[in-house]
C-alpha cells in the first residue's frame, strides 16, 4: 500500500493506493479508523463464508466527502493536490487498483480506451454546488 501525506501537515493522510497484486491478506484495512470512508482489501480462499449480518444504526457526524476509485479495467492517471491546493504527486492506476481519497484535491484523466471504474463516496449527495469547488 502506498500512502500520500500532506507536505503542509506532515501527519495528515491525503490518500492511499493499493495495487491488485499487493492484496495478500484475508483482510487489509486501507483506512485509518478515524476516516469517514472505510475501505478494506479482502482476499478470500475457496469456501470462506461471512455469516449473515446487518449493521446497526449509528449516528455519525461527517463534514467532508471522501471517495474511493476501483479500476475494473483500463488505466487512469490521477493527480493529488495538498490541503493548500498545490500539486503533490501524479501517478497511474491500472485494472484492479484502488485509490482512497481522504483530504486535499484530485484530478482524473482516462488514458486507456473503454476504462471502467467504480467511484464510491459517502453521502448523502446534496448537489454539485454543495459538494465541490475547482482548484
Amino acid at each position: 500500500m502506498k500512502k500520500f501525506f500532506s507536505k503542509v501537515n506532515k501527519e495528515e493522510l491525503l490518500a492511499c493506493v493499493i495495487e491488485k497484486p499487493q492484496i495478500n491478506n484475508y483482510r487489509q484495512d486501507l483506512s485509518p479508523v478515524n476516516e469517514f470512508l472505510q475501505v478494506s482489501a479482502r482476499k478470500f480462499e475457496k469456501e470462506i463464508t461471512v455469516a449473515p449480518h446487518k449493521h446497526i444504526l449509528n449516528k455519525r457526524k461527517i463534514d467532508r466527502t471522501q471517495e474511493a476509485w476501483i479500476i475494473v479495467s483500463g488505466k487512469v492517471e490521477f493527480e493529488l493536490f495538498d490541503v493548500d491546493d498545490k500539486l503533490l504527486t501524479k501517478s497511474t492506476l491500472c485494472s484492479g487498483d484502488c485509490l482512497v481519497l481522504y483530504k486535499g484535491g484530485h484530478s482524473l484523466r482516462v488514458i486507456e480506451k473503454n476504462t471502467i471504474m467504480y467511484e464510491i463516496k459517502n453521502g448523502p449527495y446534496q448537489g454539485i454546488e454543495n459538494d465541490k469547488v475547482n482548484i
